[in-house]
Formats: structure tokens, C-alpha cells, sequence
């Protein structure tokens, strides 16, 4: 794997002095990950006090997190240790942040110049952290950049709602003009880079059974109960699917599975863990590829590489395919993606009003207009 240094501080001064009236901050959102160890608690809280991504109860939502973390954290831990002490989401997520601007400044620049920036929902930097950077910043044009590229109310749709809680609380005044980019699972250099990986992962293979290896895409899964309000993501992350495997002119025989669930009511499935095990015996071999993420995290690097594959006999027929990461396919991808949406004027999908609608949150986002596009 490219090691890539986490900017950190330096990130922040290194772009401080391009500040103007003019800078666009490009803000990519997603859930994060500790990247210490020491974090682990504080996220693991974060995310199930989150009752948009866990609806239990939102009045005692907060109790019932904190036990839950106290609960599980040791065992999350010792994953976090095995995968090198901490989640690597930060540091790539910074990484491509920072790429994509370069990229919009020489490809765009009429909302030159740009300014990178993460927003986690459950880690550091979190969303009220990012936003009061920015203010301090000067930035008065800002892009939502969701890194989850198949939309879930339980995902993007709670960064969202996370956002104008923070938008209300620390800019009432609207300093920052914002808009949205809220799903793009058919993305071409999303898909071309993840075809690219496949065929890495193809050639390590012998050349007489290359053509019959399954390709098994894994995608966190979704409890039915979320799945049935007519959440879009089954069916976006499928479309993600049948772009790459387009690409790849339907080389190989693929399945859709779903991974990491958890707790005793029903999912979405087939489980990937139970489907790689009735392949391992039946297939040639099986390459595991993490469709719905955009880097590497604990999914990926501990539940997929030690668990599915690490653990299992058959793990001498298992692969898995490398994430995106540094990929500069997909971070071209990614800023012709913003390009395209900064030159629309496009504030948010026509999906996003009906996933709200359908959602089921306490205090969701009800009028897009007051929260998108320029009010002073």
C-alpha cells in the first residue's frame, strides 16, 4: 500500500494563505474511524448515539451509547490494533481532499481557488469542527461532498442532517453558500478504477482458471426495516455493480453480497462471510471487492483481510481487491465529478427531497432551500 503522510496541522496552514471571498471549500463527508486507538470509545459512542444511523430511542439514546461503548470497545480495539493501531480513513480521506483540489484548480477555475476539507460523523475532524475551520477560514462557497457514493438515509442522509444542525448552531448567519453532492454509484472513474483493481486482482491467479474466479462485491449491508421504508441503496450499489462489471465485459462470473451485520434482527443478505465459505469448497477461486467504500477501513482491512479471508481453509483461493485509496483514476473521477457539479448549479439531486420523506429521523431536514444554495 502508498504510504501517504496524514497532512494534520500543516494541512490547514499549507492553504491558509489562498483564502479569499472566491475560495470553494470542497468538504468530503463520511462516517471516519479512529486513528488511534485511544478514539476508539469516543467513536463507537458517536455512532450509536447516532439515531438516524441506529434508531433505538431518542430520548435515551445517549445512555444507551455510552453503555454500548463501554461495552464493545475493548473488542474494537484489538481489531484497531491489528490493522496497524488505527483506521486509515483520515489519511486517505485527506489525501484525496487535497488531490481533487488540485485538480479543480486547474480545471475549474472560475470557483478557484479550492479548499480541502473532511467532515466525519462520528470521528475527528467532526462535522462542527470542519465547520468552524472554515468560517475561521473565510471560505463563503462550500461543496458536501458525500463519501458514501450509493445513497442511505442511515449514512449520507445522517451526515446531512448532521450538517444543518451545525449550520444552524455555528452560522446563522450564512456565511457559507452551501450545496451538495448526495450519490453518484455509476461515477466513471468510480467504476473505472475499481475495474482497473479487479483485473490487478485477476492476474495473480494461473491463466487456466483466471476466467472462472468469482468476483463477490461486498457492500455494508442495511436491516430490513430501513431497506423496506424504500431505501435507495440496495439499489444503487447494484448500478455500481453493473457499471464495473460492464467494464469488465463480463469477464467473470459476480454475486452482490452484504457484510457487517450485526444484532438479532434481519438484514439484508446473502452474508458475504456465508457465501465466501459455500464458494470457497464450489469455486476456483474468489476476489473479495469492497464496492460500496472509497478507502480502506476496518470493513476492509480486518472483518474482509482477517476474518472472511484470514481465517478461513479456503483462504488460499481468496483475494481481496485493493480499495481506492490513492488511485488517481478515481480521484480524477472525483474532481471531474465536482467540476461538473460546481458548472451546473445543481444544489442536490432530484432523489434527495423523496429520501428524506422516506427516511425515518426526529429531525431531519425538511425544506432543502433553507439549507442549499446562496441566502444573503
Amino acid at each position: 500500500m502508498k504510504s501517504i503522510a496524514r497532512p494534520g496541522l500543516g494541512f490547514v496552514r499549507h492553504f491558509s494563505h489562498t483564502c479569499s471571498r472566491r475560495t470553494t471549500g470542497i468538504v468530503l463527508m463520511n462516517m471516519g474511524g479512529p486513528s488511534t486507538i485511544e478514539e476508539t470509545h469516543d467513536f463507537l459512542y458517536e455512532l450509536f448515539a447516532d439515531n438516524d444511523l441506529i434508531p433505538i430511542s431518542k430520548k435515551y439514546q445517549p445512555q444507551i451509547a455510552k453503555y454500548i461503548a463501554k461495552f464493545r470497545t475493548p473488542k474494537i480495539e484489538k481489531q484497531y490494533k491489528e490493522i496497524g493501531g488505527g483506521s486509515p480513513i483520515r489519511k486517505w480521506s485527506e489525501y484525496q481532499a487535497a488531490e481533487v483540489c488540485k485538480i479543480l484548480d486547474e480545471t475549474c477555475p472560475d470557483t478557484a481557488p479550492h479548499k480541502p476539507y473532511v467532515a466525519f460523523r462520528y470521528a475527528r475532524p467532526l462535522t462542527d469542527e470542519t465547520y468552524k475551520q472554515m468560517l475561521q477560514d473565510g471560505v463563503t462557497r462550500a461543496v458536501a461532498f458525500s463519501q458514501y457514493p450509493q445513497f442511505s438515509y442511515s449514512t449520507t442522509g445522517s451526515s446531512i442532517n448532521e450538517l444543518w444542525r451545525q449550520i444552524k448552531k455555528l452560522d446563522p448567519e450564512r456565511k457559507v453558500n452551501w450545496s451538495c453532492i448526495d450519490r453518484w454509484p455509476t461515477n466513471d472513474g468510480l467504476t473505472t478504477a475499481f475495474a482497473e483493481n479487479i483485473k490487478k486482482s485477476l492476474e495473480t491467479y494461473p491463466k487456466e482458471i483466471r476466467d472462472k474466479v468469482v468476483l463477490l462485491f461486498s457492500a455494508h449491508s442495511l436491516p430490513m426495516d430501513v431497506v423496506n421504508t424504500g431505501d435507495a441503496y440496495p439499489q444503487e450499489v447494484g448500478a455500481t455493480v453493473q457499471k464495473v462489471m460492464e467494464k469488465l465485459n463480463f469477464c467473470n462470473p459476480y454475486r452482490l453480497t452484504w457484510q457487517s451485520q450485526v444484532g438479532p434482527k434481519p438484514w439484508l443478505g446473502a452474508q458475504t462471510a456465508q457465501m465466501a465459505e459455500y464458494l470457497g469448497e464450489r469455486a476456483e477461486g474468489v476476489i473479495f471487492i469492497p464496492i460500496a467504500f472509497t478507502s480502506d477501513h476496518i470493513e476492509t482491512l480486518y472483518e474482509i483481510g482477517k476474518e472472511v479471508i484470514g481465517e478461513s481453509k479456503y483462504k488460499d483461493k481468496f483475494r481481496r481487491c485493493e480499495s481506492l485509496n490513492g488511485s488517481p483514476v478515481f480521484i480524477k473521477g472525483m474532481a471531474d465529478l465536482v467540476k461538473d457539479h460546481l458548472k451546473s448549479n445543481q444544489l442536490y439531486s432530484k432523489q434527495l427531497p423523496l429520501d428524506f420523506k422516506l427516511g425515518k429521523s426526529n429531525d431531519p431536514v425538511t425544506d432543502f432551500s433553507k439549507m442549499f444554495g446562496k441566502q444573503n
